[in-house]
């Protein structure tokens, strides 16, 4: 594996990890989300960041995959 994939490997995942640490701790420690939306502020942090890092980390682990799938074929 080249070293630009396990980079762009690295990074996806701790984007995508981050996401979803902080969708859970919304669910669970700052108090849920109710029909409102959370229900505190840390809720809503936690919320936007999940929202920003999901699918950041996402597209940035497809596209990590598809070049190591493509640095195999060489």
């Amino acid at each position: 594996m080249q070293p630009d994939t396990q980079k762009l490997l690295r990074t996806g995942l701790t984007i995508f990890g981050t996401g979803v640490l902080a969708a859970a701790a919304t669910m669970t420690i700052f108090g849920g989300i109710g029909r409102q939306g959370p229900h505190t502020n840390s809720g809503w942090l936690a919320l936007v960041l999940a929202l920003g890092c999901l699918p950041t980390g996402t597209l940035t682990l497809v596209l990590a995959f598809l070049k190591l799938f493509a640095d195999r074929r060489r």
